[in-house]
């Protein structure tokens, strides 16, 4: 089985559940950090003939990250793709599994086992927080609705302010986000590097909870622990 991967955290599933099975991945494709496969570009603007050349069995990708005539021009040059929708937690197990049988894994592996074991044994929450969640700055944008990683905050007990948007990614203004008065501003290291240094000044008065981006956002094998390190970041930002 030849696999490209163009979904980060698709590439870190089948990177630990098929060794051997990846022959290209995109230029994103950070972990495994040994991962030794051929770079095929960006998962907004993949090298088509590159990957082409790979002979791959099976391309994976997701209809958020991935754009449509990418892979429409794949599967016109005879590709099979199998594209993913993740918008939550429960949703991401099933597609991971659906994934990892399309890449020839067998027996499903034990950590896919072990991570949903634990989301679906999570205490309930303590007490509800709201939250605004940046994503990108300049110009400001936001999670909006219908999300995997305002559900993700959701289940650890962290409400979205912006769920109810149109949008999903919408843009605004930050004037307006600070009058929400979250009780928290989430900021993770991905797609947008928030850091001590670039975010929280532009949220003068309010908590910020620095989070990884990784476990906040990706499908994969950082969701057995995404939870506790989340819970980490998110308590870190009240003290």
């Amino acid at each position: 089985m030849r696999v490209v991967s163009l979904v980060p955290s698709l590439t870190e599933a089948v990177a630990v559940s098929a060794p051997g099975a990846l022959v290209g991945a995109t230029d994103w494709c950070s972990h495994p950090a040994d991962l030794d496969v051929t770079r095929v570009g960006g998962t907004k603007n993949p090298k088509v003939d590159r990957i082409v050349a790979l002979a791959p069995d099976l391309v994976i990708a997701n209809e958020e990250e991935n754009r449509e005539p990418d892979l429409a021009a794949l599967r016109a040059a005879g590709v099979e793709v199998l594209v993913t929708e993740v918008r939550d937690v429960p949703q991401a197990f099933r597609e991971l599994a659906r994934v990892l049988a399309a890449c020839g894994t067998g027996a499903r592996p034990r950590w896919l086992d072990e991570a949903e074991e634990t989301w679906s044994s999570l205490p309930l929450p303590g007490r509800r927080t709201t939250a605004v969640i940046p994503i990108w700055r300049r110009p400001w944008m936001v999670l909006g609705r219908d999300t995997f990683a305002g559900d993700v905050l959701a289940r650890l007990g962290v409400d979205n302010l912006c769920a109810t948007h149109e949008d999903r990614y919408p843009r605004i203004p930050l004037d307006d986000l600070r009058a929400t008065a979250p009780d928290v501003v989430v900021l993770p290291d991905e797609p947008y590097r928030f850091t001590a240094d670039d975010g929280p000044e532009a949220y003068p008065g309010l908590p910020c909870a620095l989070v990884s981006g990784r476990h906040l956002t990706w499908y994969g094998p950082s969701l057995a622990e995404a939870p506790r390190v989340l819970s980490e970041a998110l308590r870190a930002a009240h003290r």
